[in-house]
């Protein structure tokens, strides 16, 4: 019977052994099309950064948000807990106490992160070849100072926390420098060349970027409950809203170049 017992234990090493070509699953980025370039270097105004890290709750906050009923991420809550301390001792052994700490936009799930590389357009070179007999060599340069500024789809209550929120999970999606925020200076340029050939007119168009932000935000009734020794989170009255948003890719140009025989 020893050849029957390894070929059972063969057949159950086969039945649950993961399977050996299954791929593990990949993070997802947004691709960069070859029209886009980077700026950071040649922009004249020097955007801050809007690197946003991820609050870390003191001991004592991550044990109340362990007791919540519903998933709590908003960073101001977040910190605002951080600063509470309750203390423990004989005499609260009694004490029955709820302390209502107001309506807060809880958490946002993303449902969908995408971009619009021609979001808006911040700039027009021009160059007139009509009268030359070899090609022109166009460069793109910034005319102007253009402030690029994104916003909530929709209005909706406490919208500085839900952009916060919004702009954390797109900048983790999109892995690019995303603020709500962004301004191009006058002067910028970039080396990168556009040839007008003779007997016509260049058109460079430049376009701010921009990633088209879209889920779910979940709002709530806070509460603090005190049970003797006990500290929880309870959260009443939970509603959820459909939300969108445009933000900026910040330092980031898309170009488009188009010749003519006649001005546009």
């Amino acid at each position: 019977m020893k050849w029957m017992r390894t070929i059972l234990i063969f057949l159950l090493a086969v039945l649950f052994a993961a399977p050996a070509g299954e791929a593990k699953p990949t993070e997802k980025q947004v691709q960069i099309p070859q029209s886009v370039l980077n700026i950071t270097k040649e922009n004249t105004y020097p955007n801050s950064s809007q690197d946003l890290p991820y609050l870390q709750p003191s001991k004592f906050t991550e044990t109340l948000l362990k007791t919540s009923n519903v998933r709590i991420e908003n960073p101001n809550l977040v910190r605002m807990l951080n600063e509470t301390s309750v203390n423990r001792s004989f005499l609260s052994l009694g004490l029955r106490a709820k302390i209502y700490l107001g309506e807060w936009p809880l958490n946002y799930e993303s449902s969908e992160t995408s971009p619009n590389w021609q979001y808006q357009k911040i700039n027009t070179n021009y160059f007139d070849n009509r009268g030359g007999d070899a090609n022109y060599k166009m460069h793109y340069v910034q005319e102007a100072q253009k402030i690029v500024r994104g916003g909530l789809t929709a209005r909706i209550p406490q919208a500085d926390d839900v952009k916060k929120m919004m702009l954390l999970k797109a900048m983790e999606n999109s892995k690019l420098p995303l603020s709500f925020d962004t301004i191009i200076g006058a002067g910028t340029k970039k080396g990168h060349e556009y040839n007008v050939p003779k007997k016509r007119l260049g058109y460079l168009y430049a376009y701010a970027p921009a990633v088209n932000e879209k889920g779910k935000v979940t709002y709530g009734e806070v509460y603090l409950v005190l049970k003797g020794t006990k500290r929880e989170i309870l959260v009443k009255n939970v509603t959820s809203h459909g939300i969108g948003a445009w933000i900026p890719i910040q330092d980031y140009v898309s170009f488009s170049f188009s010749v003519s025989e006649q001005p546009k």
